[in-house]
C-alpha cells in the first residue's frame, strides 16, 4: 500500500474526521469513558492500531473496487474485520472442547479476504518493531504466516479431513498456544462466579461495586423484556432445561476497554445446568457497534441481510466459529440491537509478553495464519447462511493459485508500508489528544 505522503497536520484532520464518523455519538454520550479509551489507545503503536480499525478500513477505502486476487466471489466473503496479532485466544465451543482460534467478532462482516490478511500483517509489523525485530525479520514473519495460510487453505480446498487439519486443542495445540489452552483448563466456573457474585440469603447475587450498576425497575423491566427476545434466538439445542433461563440477578455495567466504550451493557445471573449454586452461569448483553467494514461495503443484499448490529454479529460469528458459544444470541434494547453471549470462564488471550524469540514468534504467526485461513473456510455455503453460497476455500485458493509468487510480497510490502504509517498516525493522535485537540474530551 502507498500511504498518503500528507503532513502531520493534514494527517491529524483526517484522523479526526474518521474517529467523529466512528465514535462521535457515542463519545458526546460518555466522554468519560473515551478518555480511559484513548488513554489506553495512547500508550502504544498497538494499542493505538487496536482501536483504530476505522482508520485502517478509510485509509483501504480506495481498492473497495478491486484489486489483487480479488473477484466477485474473494471480495465478499465473511471476514473477522478487526484481525490483529492479539484477537486470538481460547474458548470452549459447544461440545465442550477447549479451542484456541480467532475470538472477537464485534467487527465482522462481509467483504474481501485480503482485507483481514492485510490488517494481521501490519500488526505483525506492529508487534515485531515493538520487539526491535529488524525489518527483515519482520518481512519474514509475514512470509511464514502467508506461507501457512495459503497452504491451509489450499489443504481444505482439496478436501482435507479434519484429523488432517485438526482444529487447535489440548491434543493438537503447542507452544505458547498449548500454554494457553492449559491456564484455560485451570480456570473454573467457580472462580469466575466468585469473582463477580455473592451467597445472600442461600442464593447467588451480583456483588456491589467493581463496575456494577444497580438498576431501576425500569431499566431492570427493559433489560428482562429483551432477554426474553434473546431466548427466542438461540438455537433449539440450547434449549435443554428451561429452569436454566431462570433469572437470579441482573446488573448494568459500563464499556471502558478499547473497543467497548460508551457501550452500555448488562450482566444477568442465570440458574445455569442444574441447581448447584456453582454452575450458575453469567451472561451479558451489550450494544453492537457498527463494524467498520461496512462502512466500505456498498452491497445492497450484504446490507440488508442484517436486522441489526446485534443480529450481524451473532450471525457473523456463527458462520465464521465451528460450534459456537451455546449462550449467543441477539435481542433489541431500547431500539438497538444486542449482542448476548456467555461470560465465559474458560476466555485466555494470546499473551505475547513473553514470545520474544524469532523462531517462537514465526512458530505462532505460522499457527495464527492456519486459523485464520479455518476461519475463512469455515463461513462459506455449508455455515447455514445464504449470504455466501459457494465454497470460499476453493474461491480463495484459485485466486491465489493465479499469481502464487505475488501473494506473500504483497503482504510484506503493505506490512512495511502501513506499519509506519500506524506508527506515525500514534505519534500525531498521542499529540492531538495531549493537547485537547480531540472535540467533546
Amino acid at each position: 500500500m502507498s500511504v498518503n505522503p500528507l503532513d502531520d497536520e493534514q494527517r491529524g484532520e483526517e484522523i479526526l474526521a474518521v474517529f467523529d464518523t466512528a465514535f462521535g455519538a457515542l463519545l458526546a454520550a460518555d466522554p468519560a469513558a473515551f478518555r480511559v479509551k484513548f488513554r489506553k489507545m495512547a500508550a502504544s503503536a498497538f494499542a493505538f492500531y487496536r482501536g483504530t480499525a476505522a482508520l485502517f478500513y478509510h485509509d483501504l477505502d480506495a481498492e473497495k473496487h478491486g484489486g489483487p486476487y480479488l473477484d466477485d466471489r474473494t471480495a465478499r466473503v465473511w471476514i473477522h474485520g478487526d484481525l490483529h496479532a492479539e484477537n486470538f485466544g481460547t474458548y470452549m465451543d459447544a461440545t465442550g472442547r477447549l479451542i484456541f482460534n480467532v475470538n472477537d467478532f464485534d467487527e465482522a462482516y462481509v467483504g474481501p479476504f485480503t482485507w483481514d490478511l492485510k490488517r494481521f500483517a501490519a500488526s505483525v509489523a506492529l508487534l515485531g518493531y515493538a520487539k526491535a525485530l529488524g525489518d527483515d525479520q519482520i518481512g519474514e514473519l509475514v512470509r511464514v504466516y502467508a506461507g501457512a495460510y495459503r497452504e491451509r487453505i489450499h489443504a481444505l480446498a482439496a478436501g482435507a479431513k479434519s484429523d488432517e487439519v485438526p482444529p487447535f486443542t489440548l491434543d493438537t495445540a503447542e507452544g505458547p498456544l498449548l500454554d494457553a489452552l492449559r491456564d484455560a483448563r485451570a480456570l473454573t466456573r467457580f472462580g469466575l462466579l466468585d469473582s463477580m457474585t455473592e451467597i445472600r440469603d442461600f442464593e447467588r447475587r451480583f456483588t456491589s461495586g467493581g463496575g456494577s450498576i444497580e438498576l431501576d425497575a425500569a431499566t431492570r423491566y427493559k433489560v428482562l423484556a429483551a432477554f426474553d427476545g434473546y431466548l427466542e434466538t438461540l438455537p433449539d439445542s440450547s434449549l435443554a432445561r428451561p429452569d436454566s433461563y431462570r433469572v437470579k440477578d441482573v446488573v448494568g455495567r459500563r464499556g471502558i476497554g478499547i473497543g467497548s466504550a460508551g457501550l452500555p451493557s448488562y450482566n444477568i445471573l442465570l440458574e445455569g445446568h442444574s441447581d448447584a449454586l456453582e454452575n450458575d452461569v453469567v451472561i451479558y448483553i451489550k450494544q453492537a457497534q457498527t463494524p467498520a467494514v461496512s462502512r466500505h461495503i456498498t452491497d445492497r443484499e450484504i446490507q440488508e441481510y442484517f436486522q441489526h448490529e446485534g443480529h450481524r454479529t451473532v450471525i457473523s460469528q456463527r458462520a465464521l466459529q465451528a460450534h459456537a458459544d451455546p449462550w449467543l444470541g441477539w435481542t433489541e434494547l431500547d431500539g438497538a440491537g444486542q449482542l448476548v453471549a456467555e461470560v465465559s470462564p474458560y476466555a485466555v488471550d494470546l499473551d505475547w509478553g513473553d514470545i520474544d524469540d524469532p523462531e517462537e514468534i514465526a512458530a505462532v504467526v505460522a499457527d495464527l495464519g492456519r486459523a485464520t485461513a479455518t476461519m475463512h473456510a469455515a463461513a462459506d455455503d455449508t455455515s447455514g447462511e445464504s449470504l455466501v453460497p459457494f465454497s470460499t476455500e476453493r474461491a480463495i485458493d484459485a485466486a491465489i493459485a493465479a499469481d502464487e509468487d505475488g501473494f506473500a510480497p504483497l503482504l510484506v510490502d503493505f506490512a512495511h508500508a502501513y506499519g509506519a504509517r500506524a506508527r506515525a498516525d500514534h505519534q500525531i493522535f498521542v499529540d492531538l489528544f495531549r493537547n485537547g485537540r480531540i472535540p467533546g474530551l
